[in-house]
């Protein structure tokens, strides 16, 4: 991406030739992937900035005034926002065309992208396989080259468990570096948007549009080091020379394949030839974090998805009662996960279970924290598989929640801890893509980006792609 705003910038392309392309891949492959649910091509190529003349595409949970914003539910299906998303506006104005909504598990709750109320993505290097999710839609598209860069939200491993899945690379940035505003709400503590893209370079790219203060948002940070990533991406060394990089052992427990194993040792072993000192050492709670997390995520989807009841705005069921309406709105517009979740939250949140549950999470998320706030001492990074396995068959999991929330298990304390961090192609595992994740200090993105970035020109992995499609990638390729 940052090649093709270069070649726009010096005249070597016309700023309507990506745009061109886009809409040529989009009409050739996404019938059969289904990464968007709607798609509209601008005739302009996009005001003059940073990103002119790059196309898009946004995850359907961000509000956009000139498209639907459906969250993939029936709930919203005919809901078209009269305003745009912080992240969109700022996408605008740097230049950038939107040209799709991208699919995505309902309301952002599943890691598969199969709860969608409208039809699953396919994984491009497998299409009887999950893309992952709930980013599914954004990672597939920028797999595929349909687009080259892609906005995901990330709230247990959304951005992070598609990339890797998919074989891109998607950052989930520091808590609060960028806007929440206009990004339809799931959990609110952890809830953040994201780029998703081929590189860490084309991360960096879209992170200097798309972190900034918003006083409209409360949890907006104007943290003096939360800028500038790609200038500080291209200055940083291409070694590690002095460097610390942990491995928490706890990432490679029951569940984790073997080959995902290997490939992460074997990153360990890029980053030492680069000159880091890697090693492994311990964060004992992790063990903790699917279970804080689930009572955590739940209870805040229950309260924020309170307001979909059938009066205001979304979907209003035929009724007779407003106990009624409530009831026949809700059971129509909500697919199965979100209703078990809504389920789950309200119960931790009940008089009854209210200590027992919620409370007792809240503290072991504090604990974590602190945990990971400590490691950061010793350690620059840490080092870890994105995914326990690779991309799964599709319908394998689905009805078995608890098989597919492990799929999050290795994303989930970052978002507990509210650091920034990073999924990179690790190579490929019997034919499909296996991710590596990358993790830092809250707000250091821009050091976990040139991290990220020293090793995909270390190794190249992030040069693989999907049979079938055509960008500029190498097709298929061999295994880590």
């Amino acid at each position: 991406m940052t090649d093709t705003v270069a070649a726009v910038q010096s005249g070597d392309i016309s700023p309507g030739e990506p745009l061109r392309r886009t809409v040529a891949e989009i009409a050739r492959h996404d019938a059969h992937l289904g990464a968007f649910l709607s798609v509209s091509y601008p005739d302009a190529p996009g005001v003059k900035g940073p990103l002119h003349g790059i196309p898009y595409a946004a995850k359907d949970n961000l509000c956009t005034a000139t498209l639907p914003t459906t969250c993939a539910s029936r709930m919203l299906e005919d809901y078209h926002p009269p305003y745009d998303a912080t992240v969109i506006a700022r996408m605008q104005e740097a230049g950038a065309i939107l040209v799709g909504k991208t699919n995505m598990d309902e309301f952002a709750m599943g890691s598969s992208n199969e709860t969608s109320a409208f039809h699953p993505v396919a994984n491009p290097w497998r299409p009887d396989h999950v893309p992952g999710g709930s980013s599914g839609g954004s990672a597939a598209a920028v797999a595929a080259g349909l687009v080259p860069l892609a906005l995901g939200t990330d709230t247990g491993g959304s951005i992070r468990q598609p990339a890797a899945f998919c074989g891109i690379t998607g950052m989930k940035p520091t808590y609060g570096a960028v806007s929440r505003m206009g990004l339809v709400a799931f959990a609110s503590s952890m809830d953040q948007v994201g780029p998703m893209a081929m590189t860490a370079s084309d991360c960096a790219a879209a992170m200097d549009i798309l972190v900034a203060h918003d006083p409209g948002d409360s949890t907006s940070s104007d943290h003096p080091d939360a800028g500038d990533f790609l200038r500080r991406v291209r200055a940083a060394p291409d070694g590690c020379d002095g460097l610390r990089i942990g491995i928490p052992r706890e990432y490679f427990g029951q569940g984790v394949d073997p080959e995902v194993v290997r490939a992460v040792r074997s990153a360990a072993d890029v980053f030492s030839e680069l000159g880091a000192r890697v090693e492994e050492m311990s964060l004992p709670h992790t063990v903790y974090a699917l279970p804080t997390y689930y009572i955590l995520a739940s209870a805040e989807a229950a309260s924020n998805l309170a307001r979909f009841d059938g009066v205001r705005y979304g979907r209003r069921a035929a009724a007779n009662s407003i106990e009624e309406l409530y009831w026949k709105s809700r059971g129509e517009g909500f697919g199965r996960e979100v209703q078990r979740r809504i389920t789950l939250g309200t119960f931790v949140l009940s008089a009854g279970y209210y200590d027992a549950y919620y409370l007792k999470a809240a503290r072991v998320r504090g604990i974590m924290a602190g945990e990971i706030t400590r490691a950061f001492a010793q350690y620059d990074y840490l080092l870890t598989p994105t995914c326990p396995t690779t991309a799964f068959p599709r319908d394998v999991r689905t009805e078995d929640p608890l098989a597919m929330y492990m799929a999050d298990v290795c994303t989930i304390p970052a978002n507990l801890a509210g650091i920034p961090a990073v999924s990179v192609p690790g190579g490929l595992v019997n034919g499909l893509p296996v991710g590596v994740q990358l993790m830092g200090r809250r707000f250091d993105d821009a050091g976990v980006l040139a991290l990220a970035d020293r090793f995909q020109r270390a190794t190249g992995h992030h040069l693989l792609g999907p049979e079938g499609f055509g960008d500029h990638r190498e097709r298929g390729g061999e295994d880590a």
